[in-house]
C-alpha cells in the first residue's frame, strides 16, 4: 500500500485509499480458497498487480463516461484498481474463468465499487461497444485484436484517441511488428523506480 501513496498518494480521495488498502486483506482471503494469484506472488500484491494495473493511468487519464472492457480480467487486474482511479468511469471486466470472476466479484461488491460490471464470459462473445480495451499479458497483441476490434467504438472524449492499451513484459517486438507504424510504447521503468518494472510495458494501439 506504500507504494500507492508514494506513486499517487495526492491524486486520489481518502475512500479511494481505503479501497486500495482494503484489496490486501480481500486478496489474501480470497486466495487461500480460489488460487487467482500465485502463492509467493500475494505478497507482491501491490507491486506485481495494483501498481502495475495503475502503469496505465500514468498513459491516460481516462475523462468521465469513458466505457473501458478489462479482457481476460482474471482476479479483476488491471480492471479493479483502474475503476479505483476513475469512479466516473465504467469498466466492464470479463474473463472465461468462472471462479475468478467470482473472486473479482466479491472483490468489487466489499469495497463498493459501483462503475462495474464483472461477468463469466468469453471475448468471441462479448458484444458491447467500449472507448478503449485493456488487458494484462492475456495472449499476444495480433490475436488480442482479432477478438477485441468489433468492441471499440463510440465517442471520441479522450486525449487518446479510441483503442487498445496492454501490458507487457520482456520481449514485445515480434508482437507489435503488425501495428509498428500505430503503437505507442511506454516503459513502466520510467513511472515507477522499482526493479521488477524493468522490461515491462504500456502499449498503446489506436483502432
Amino acid at each position: 500500500m506504500e507504494l500507492i501513496k508514494k506513486y499517487f498518494g495526492g491524486k486520489f480521495t481518502e475512500k479511494q485509499l481505503e479501497q486500495f488498502a482494503a484489496l490486501d486483506e480481500l486478496y489474501r482471503d480470497w486466495n487461500s480458497k480460489i488460487n487467482v494469484i500465485s502463492r509467493k506472488d500475494i505478497e507482491m500484491l501491490y507491486e506485481h498487480h495494483v501498481l502495475h494495473s495503475l502503469a496505465i493511468a500514468n498513459v491516460i487519464k481516462f475523462r468521465g463516461g469513458t466505457r473501458v472492457l478489462d479482457f481476460g480480467t482474471g482476479g479483476g487486474f488491471p480492471g479493479i484498481p483502474l475503476a479505483i482511479a476513475f469512479p466516473e468511469c465504467h469498466f466492464t471486466m470479463i474473463d472465461g474463468t468462472g471462479k475468478k470472476i467470482r473472486v473479482a466479484q466479491e472483490v468489487a461488491k466489499t469495497i463498493g465499487l459501483e462503475n462495474t460490471e464483472i461477468v463469466h464470459r468469453r471475448g468471441e462473445e462479448e458484444k458491447g461497444l467500449y472507448q478503449f480495451v485493456v488487458s494484462r499479458a492475456v495472449m499476444p497483441l495480433p490475436d488480442l485484436m482479432k477478438i477485441v476490434r468489433k468492441n471499440i467504438g463510440g465517442k471520441q472524449q479522450n486525449s487518446l484517441p479510441n483503442g487498445v492499451i496492454v501490458l507487457k513484459g520482456g520481449n514485445i517486438e515480434s508482437e507489435t511488428r503488425p501495428f509498428r507504424h500505430l503503437i505507442e510504447t511506454s516503459e513502466i521503468g520510467t513511472f515507477f523506480e522499482e526493479e521488477w518494472f524493468k522490461e515491462k510495458h504500456v502499449i498503446y494501439l489506436p483502432v
